[in-house]
């Protein structure tokens, strides 16, 4: 009976995994290769065609999320590794508020978040209507409905994601040993470049990895903040399922979509070093 206990123990949870995650990628899978309508149903018929047409037909939305995803992650690196860095080893007695203000924004929904967000980017808002009223601005300025409020927007929503993993991995950084370094006459940069990234590439590893894939799926930012020459894969899944209730070809694109992102993600695992990441995440 011992020998089972920690199968028994896992059992809950290998039980919510499959019936909340394998049978509805099973399903998803089974309908993307069928055929037919909403009105007649639909059928299975293996069709693999049903993956080429989407692909073809949408393959500008994928590119155009992947690339607003990229940018957005890396903003978000660029933005919060300072953030974490500088809470993890300046904050003192007062991170666990630095921590608190940091995920304050989520207690607000993330579609209303995004909407403020909207609302502050208007054309003659709160801060462009003002600043045209001054005339610091031309009359014909916007933001809204470009790629910098976009890439802006999935930026602020999933910033955390980004600075929360960097900020643990920094705050396992002792002390002692960026001190020891300079000890050893490592200028700062030196000491940092040498000492603190690569220990604290675990969370940038996990970071990036948090933000990448749900920025390059998020449909809300792109419907709230974008145009029609925003249009990211979401929003083209969502439409499929729900408004032309093309169920294979939404499916054929999840499945896609999943598919870039996995090989995405193997590929700068590679990159960046498994191996490296592992280890330095033990020390």
């Amino acid at each position: 009976m011992r020998r089972l206990t920690p199968y028994l123990l896992a059992l809950p949870s290998w039980m919510w995994l499959a019936i909340f995650l394998v049978v509805p990628m099973v399903a998803m899978a089974s309908v993307s290769l069928q055929t037919g309508n909403a009105i007649d149903g639909f059928a299975m018929t293996f069709s693999f065609s049903n993956y080429g047409d989407a692909i073809g037909r949408y393959s500008p939305q994928l590119v155009r999320s992947l690339v607003y995803g990229g940018l957005a992650t890396v903003a978000m690196l660029v933005i919060g590794y300072p953030v974490a860095y500088w809470i993890a080893f300046k904050g003192g007695t007062r991170k666990s508020v630095y921590l608190f203000l940091l995920l304050l924004p989520f207690f607000v929904s993330f579609v209303l978040r995004t909407i403020s967000w909207n609302f502050l980017l208007s054309d003659n808002g709160i801060l462009f209507g003002t600043l045209k009223g001054w005339g610091l601005l031309p009359a014909d300025f916007h933001v809204l409905a470009t790629t910098f409020a976009v890439v802006g927007g999935l930026t602020y929503n999933f910033l955390p994601f980004m600075i929360l993993p960097i900020y643990v991995a920094l705050e396992r950084v002792d002390p002692r040993v960026v001190e020891a370094a300079q000890d050893l006459y490592a200028s700062r940069t030196a000491a940092f470049r040498r000492v603190v990234l690569p220990l604290s590439l675990p969370g940038v590893f996990a970071g990036v990895l948090m933000t990448f894939v749900p920025a390059t799926a998020d449909p809300i930012n792109a419907a709230i903040l974008g145009g029609t020459a925003n249009t990211m894969i979401g929003n083209i899944i969502q439409t499929e399922y729900l408004t032309n209730l093309d169920y294979p070809t939404a499916s054929a694109l999840s499945f896609t979509l999943m598919a870039v992102l996995l090989v995405g993600i193997f590929v700068y695992a590679r990159a960046l070093g498994t191996e490296n990441v592992l280890e330095a995440a033990a020390r």
